[in-house]
């Protein structure tokens, strides 16, 4: 399983530890990952998902998961979250 957000994307960068000699050894920027079970209102289900802090603030701002699973591009999304979107999307056009 990789580091990287199935919201946003977000994963791991790579850069430099600078000393105070200005020696730099190369590192890693690892995202701040959580599982986390986020509840869907339209499928009226709950789902764990690996999400970053700043996926889960941005999904809150966006006003819940439907409403960042709609308003997102599906070619920024994970395999879990682009079906998690076609499932909304077809209770949506059910529902309509």
């Amino acid at each position: 399983m990789s580091r990287r957000c199935e919201l946003t994307g977000k994963g791991v960068q790579s850069g430099n530890n600078v000393s105070h000699a200005n020696n730099k050894t190369r590192r890693k920027f690892k995202p701040n990952l959580r599982v986390v079970t986020v509840m869907s209102d339209k499928l009226n289900r709950s789902i764990r998902l690996r999400l970053s802090a700043h996926g889960m603030k941005s999904m809150e701002h966006a006003g819940g998961l439907d409403a960042w699973l709609l308003k997102t591009d599906s070619e920024l999304l994970s395999p879990t979250a682009l079906r998690l979107k076609r499932d909304l999307k077809k209770k949506l056009a059910a529902a309509a």
